[in-house]
Parts: C-alpha cells; sequence; structure tokens
C-alpha cells in the first residue's frame, strides 16, 4: 500500500514527513533493557525487563509517520494572560475560539491554537488516517486526536492543539513532532460478547506466555509492521 504525502506550501524544501521509527525519543533510547543490566528472573514469575521491552509500546511509537514543524515557533502570555504565538516562515499558526469545543476534556483558558499543516495527505481506496499526538513523548503541547478518510478527502488536515501548561513561554523549534500519521483500513465491525471457546483460547495464550521468561509476546505473538 502507499501513502502519497504532497507538499502544498510554497517551500519546496520544506521539512518532509518522516517515518516514526526516525524519531525515537530520547527517554526510550536510554532506558535499560532489564533493571539493573540483568536479564533474569524477577522471583515473582516475571522478569526485570523494563517498558523498553514492551513490544506494544515499541509498535506504538513507531507506527506510522510524523509531520514535524517546519520553523520555530516562539510562546508568549500577553497582558491579558492570552498565550501569543510568533514565527516567520509560512502560515503556521492559526485558531479555534473556545466556544468550538467549550466543555472538551482537554480544555485549557486559551484559544484552541491549530497547527496549520502543508502536506495532503491520499492513501489507498477504502484507507483512512488517524492523527495523533506523537505517542509516548514528552511535549509542550498535545494535537486533538482526529480521524480523516483520506481516500476521498485529500486537502492538507490541520491539528487543533492545546499547550498543555497555560503559563508556558517559550521555544517550540522547527523540527518538533507536531502529529504522527497512522493509515488504516477501514472495516464493519460488530461487537459480541466471547463464550467458552474465546475464553480457553484466551487462558491457552496465557498459559503459552507462562511456558518462557523473556520476549513471549514478541517471539510469539507478535506480527511485524512495516512502513516505508
Amino acid at each position: 500500500m502507499n501513502i502519497i504525502f504532497t507538499n502544498t506550501s510554497n517551500m519546496p524544501d520544506i521539512d518532509r514527513p518522516q517515518l516514526a521509527s526516525k524519531f525515537i525519543p530520547d527517554w526510550y533510547k536510554e532506558v535499560e533493557s532489564y533493571v539493573g543490566g540483568e536479564k533474569k528472573p524477577n522471583g515473582d514469575a516475571g522478569t526485570t525487563a523494563t517498558i523498553k521491552r514492551c513490544m506494544p509500546v515499541f509498535d506504538a511509537i513507531t507506527a506510522g509517520y510524523i509531520i514535524t514543524s517546519p520553523a520555530d515557533v516562539w510562546v508568549s502570555l500577553k497582558e491579558d494572560g492570552n498565550q501569543f504565538f510568533e514565527w516567520s516562515a509560512l502560515d503556521l499558526i492559526s485558531f479555534h475560539p473556545i466556544d468550538q469545543a467549550p466543555n472538551h476534556p482537554e480544555l485549557k483558558p486559551h484559544a484552541y491554537p491549530k497547527w496549520v499543516n502543508h502536506w495532503s495527505i491520499r492513501t489507498p481506496k477504502g484507507y483512512s488516517t488517524l492523527f495523533v499526538q506523537p505517542m509516548h513523548r514528552e511535549a509542550v503541547f498535545t494535537i486533538l486526536p482526529g480521524i480523516v478518510d483520506t481516500d476521498e478527502y485529500y486537502a492538507p488536515v490541520n491539528f487543533p492543539m492545546v499547550i498543555n501548561d497555560p503559563e508556558f513561554q517559550g521555544l517550540i523549534p522547527k523540527g518538533t513532532p507536531i502529529a504522527q500519521v497512522i493509515p488504516f483500513k477501514r472495516d464493519d465491525w460488530e461487537m459480541t460478547i466471547g463464550g467458552q471457546e474465546d475464553l480457553m483460547m484466551a487462558v491457552r495464550n496465557t498459559q503459552k506466555l507462562q511456558t518462557t521468561f523473556f520476549d513471549r509476546y514478541k517471539n510469539m505473538f507478535r506480527q511485524d509492521k512495516t512502513h516505508k
């Protein structure tokens, strides 16, 4: 499958989207795979493995693609307490008034700033795109997640956000990851409640996991996810 990113700005050298796997956060790189560097059982039927051995976390961090800020943005507070954004390249920040989402759980005491995205995205027929805050990553801001049917809608999708600390003042540097882009296939789903057979399947999975100490899920169940 092919996902197409098209530059809609007037800057031919704007930073391109990249694989999320190119943006492994520093905290993840720095944490040891095993507590104290010792790969061993922990005396309680588990091991000393850390979050770095957790494949669901790794798969979340590396899923899809990352769009970055194409220029520096400086955030300050005006005398009236409202946030002020400054930048020198492109159309980079716009706003939604609080009235458009007055009870959103991410609401802060300011209008919702919005990253203006200069990349259109097109996916094959039947595929949509999930836009989320880059996962497991410390950030000054949080974008509001959204799903767009990018097999039909090709225009650039902008990213409403909140500044996590309403008192924050400082630099959001060029190259900061602003959105994680994850294409997925649409399908029709119907929920049912599992019965005895489903319970036994879950039990067998658990019992299989318990036959080894290390990298259980990774070696027994995880499937490769490829992004290029």
